[in-house]
């Protein structure tokens, strides 16, 4: 068999398919946090274009790709699936494994597919600026990517822990002509308020979204992009699922579990989305979500309605969310460490859709390791959550004496993160849990809505 599935350029997807229209359930409204009533795309129009607003509510199955976009998806996509024939032989498993592999983008993830999308919209409305959020890089390294392609300015708002930790993935978005500064910063209301009280205050990614929010929402010129959590997001990372289709079809399997880490939920969403609509028809097939103890989002937190960002600026989400004021842990996995996790998928997690499982970060680093030592990729520390519940699965397969398949997204590549790779050979890596006490804390300053849970 071939080790690696490689569709041609034609079959790159001419649509997004928005798993709203299959869903079994209705999906609770995001609320203004002033009236308590489900806001309006007037509430969304000064952060957002409304080309993306109406995805963001879209009940369609089926929305087309716009030739511009897919045009320029064509540098890197369709993107390959291997089959981890290396991993599987060390493991001594049962089990066939594949990960669709995201990496080969220009930015290292899967983070184009909808930089690409949000950065043609807005050229398309007349968005001059944009301001953005990043954790790892990822997000912001990949809208610098789309940005300098639509010639649209780029301001990104890094959480500070992760522009310290990874220096080089702030030089990639200056070179596609982004500014970059860490967060929090001197440049808006929110940032100053938290550096008074904290000057060392490592950041968030809900501190970083609070002042991105507060630049986009302050200059007529400029809108706001987010790289995970909403419906439109997510609905154009599904050209990764649609493609993963295509490519069991021809591998002659069909996957019994689809795994994908989360943070926010962009590419476990990618990946799974289509897989879910073959579970709403009946199809027998398991998604897990994979997330770290230190960001417990949806194996410890809370389903109810909060903020998105520490400022209490955005619309209130109903989401599972350990409280907009949490402040992660400093471990390397800077892309998921989020306080909630994107509607939909909390929806489909308590709805029994998605699985949720956590795991500490060295043991997460040992399975990357493994993975770089028998199929040749380093991983990014976000995929390696991804690759140890793979691994967890397999072994499971080889206990039971029972062939299973297994598909995972690894996505994107590590090699912007080796100075985390240093640390966990140096012995330096820390296993956080986050205390029950401060998520109790965190928990405490939800909003309470009347008529709201």
């Amino acid at each position: 068999m071939d080790r690696k599935i490689v569709l041609p350029e034609k079959e790159i997807p001419t649509h997004w398919y928005n798993v709203l229209a299959d869903l079994p359930f209705p999906l609770d409204p995001p609320i203004h946090p002033g009236t308590g009533q489900p806001i309006g795309p007037q509430d969304l129009a000064p952060l957002f274009p409304m080309a993306l607003i109406e995805q963001e509510v879209s009940t369609q199955r089926e929305i087309p790709i716009p030739a511009e976009v897919r045009e320029a998806y064509t540098l890197y996509r369709p993107s390959p699936m291997y089959r981890a024939l290396g991993l599987e032989q060390a493991l001594r498993t049962p089990a066939h494994i594949y990960y669709k592999y995201e990496g080969g983008s220009p930015p290292g993830s899967h983070k184009p597919n909808t930089a690409i999308a949000q950065a043609y919209y807005n050229k398309q409305a007349g968005t001059r600026r944009i301001t953005t959020e990043t954790g790892a890089g990822q997000w912001g390294s990949a809208l610098a990517f789309a940005c300098s392609r639509f010639g649209i300015a780029c301001k990104v708002y890094m959480v500070r822990v992760s522009y310290e930790q990874k220096p080089y993935r702030k030089s990639l978005m200056q070179v596609w002509g982004a500014q970059v500064v860490p967060s929090p910063s001197p440049d808006t209301h929110a940032g100053r308020a938290v550096l008074e009280k904290e000057p060392d205050n490592p950041g968030s990614l809900g501190l970083a979204i609070s002042e991105a929010v507060e630049d986009a929402a302050t200059h007529d010129d400029t809108k706001y992009s987010l790289g995970s959590v909403l419906n439109h997001v997510l609905l154009h990372q599904t050209v990764v699922g649609q493609e993963a289709q295509k490519q069991m079809a021809i591998a002659g399997e069909y996957p019994d579990v689809v795994i994908g880490c989360i943070g926010g939920g962009s590419n476990f969403a990618g990946i799974v989305m289509p897989f879910i609509r073959d579970k709403i028809n009946g199809k027998q097939v398991r998604a897990v979500a994979v997330e770290p103890t230190a960001a417990p989002s949806v194996t410890k937190g809370r389903y109810t309605y909060d903020f998105g960002d520490l400022a209490e600026t955005t619309p209130l989400l109903k989401m599972h969310t350990l409280g907009h004021t949490f402040i992660p842990p400093k471990i390397h996995a800077g892309g998921l460490r989020y306080h909630g996790m994107a509607p939909l998928i909390s929806a489909l997690v308590e709805h029994k859709f998605i699985e949720g499982v956590a795991y500490p970060q060295r043991t997460c680093f040992d399975a990357a390791v493994l993975f770089a030592r028998t199929e040749g990729i380093l991983p990014a520390p976000e995929s390696a959550h991804a690759i140890k519940h793979a691994i967890v699965e397999a072994e499971r397969a080889k206990e039971e004496g029972r062939q299973r398949v297994i598909l995972f997204n690894l996505s994107g590549h590590g090699y912007f993160d080796l100075a985390a790779y240093d640390e966990h050979f140096a012995g330096r890596l820390e296993d956080y849990a986050y205390p029950e006490s401060q998520i109790l804390e965190a928990m405490a300053r939800i909003p309470k809505l009347a008529g709201v849970s």
